[in-house]
């Protein structure tokens, strides 16, 4: 899964791997705590698996939420 991304990415990487989404969501998500980041000096980078958690855990709240639906 993400092949193509370096095991540390940045913001504007990470917003890529998530589909494009904006820098100003990007940020939200970091600040939030939704996906966990490290900065060094002014930048912020994020493990690749730490997105990748990010969107396990998005489908593990959507598997449940269906299965409430049933």
């Amino acid at each position: 899964m993400f092949k193509e991304f370096p095991d540390v990415v940045n913001i504007k990487e990470m917003c890529k791997m998530l589909g494009d989404i904006g820098i100003k969501t990007a940020y939200d998500l970091i600040n939030t705590g939704a996906v966990r980041a490290f900065k060094i000096g002014r930048e912020y980078r994020i493990p690749k698996i730490y997105v990748i958690d990010y969107l396990f855990s998005k489908e593990k709240i959507f598997v449940r939420e269906q299965a409430k639906a049933l």
